[in-house]
């Protein structure tokens, strides 16, 4: 699944090549992919006709173009959702989904998601404080590292005061938002600790040096274009990120860490898996509770 730092970038192309654009058609080709919005494919395209793009946000790992009639359009990029810029009259895509053409009759938006998980919906926004309007179904999503009013001490205490893993923790969007798997083995191999370290015997400081290093890992995956394992993961320009070149434990069983040398393992993980340095990160013992 994206984590922030490759809806970032999918944002920031949206936010150059959208913002500012009135939609003058929107066509559904595969129902499954407004699956979301429960009035259906007729409502979806009618709304969406004659409204402006007013910007592109994101709040951790979640998109959406701020739409002129106080509304917002989500989009759900799944496994393999893109949302493309391409030229008005070019070759469809094979499994191209949804598709929103402008009055300007400049580049068009496209929505390709060649597993059908994720999808768009409209969703009504509302002020959850200092002047910011989120949509309805994510006003429970926590603020992330990268977001200019993130309180680093406040979300230290949040994760503090859960009684479970660290990486439980790190997951948990209603705490901290736009870490996934990969990002959280990044920053927990920076701050030299293991997955299951139980969030109450975190000292203060290390959970700011925790929450410190996922920031700095996700603004450095932003740099490069983000983590792309396959043609899925692209910008709005169909470019693939780079910073699978860069990881240092995820992905990364039996390399030797970048830190020791010692080789990297697996272990399973919430019906994934957790990547580590046995040398750098050890388990804490069974007793630390």
């Amino acid at each position: 699944m994206p984590e922030l730092p490759e809806v970032e970038v999918v944002r920031l192309g949206l936010q150059a090549h959208v913002a500012g654009r009135t939609i003058r058609q929107a066509e559904v080709l595969h129902p499954r992919a407004i699956r979301r919005h429960a009035l259906g494919a007729e409502d979806f395209t009618k709304r969406l006709i004659g409204s402006r793009v007013e910007a592109a946000r994101r709040r951790g790992k979640y998109l959406w173009l701020e739409l002129s009639d106080k509304e917002a359009l989500l989009a759900h990029l799944g496994m393999s959702g893109q949302m493309l810029v391409q030229p008005e009259g070019s070759p469809d895509e094979k499994h191209l989904r949804v598709r929103l053409r402008f009055d300007d009759d400049g580049p068009e938006l496209r929505f390709v998601d060649q597993r059908t998980f994720g999808g768009l919906a409209l969703d009504d926004v509302h002020d959850v404080g200092d002047d910011v309007l989120l949509p309805d179904t994510i006003a429970h999503i926590a603020r992330d590292p990268m977001d200019p009013a993130f309180d680093l001490d406040a979300a230290v205490r949040a994760l503090r005061s859960r009684r479970t893993e660290v990486k439980r923790a790190l997951l948990d969007q209603t705490l901290i938002s736009g870490i996934g798997n990969i990002y959280a083995d990044e920053a927990l191999w920076r701050a030299r600790l293991h997955w299951s370290r139980p969030t109450e015997k975190l000292t203060a400081a290390k959970g700011r040096e925790l929450l410190s290093a996922a920031s700095d890992v996700m603004n450095a995956a932003l740099g490069v274009g983000g983590t792309s394992f396959d043609a899925l993961y692209v910008n709005v320009n169909g470019q693939s990120g780079y910073f699978d070149r860069s990881l240092d434990a995820y992905g990364q069983e039996g390399l030797p860490c970048h830190r020791c040398g010692t080789a990297i393992r697996r272990e399973p993980f919430m019906n994934r898996s957790s990547f580590s340095c046995p040398r750098c990160q050890p388990r804490p013992r069974v007793n630390s509770r």
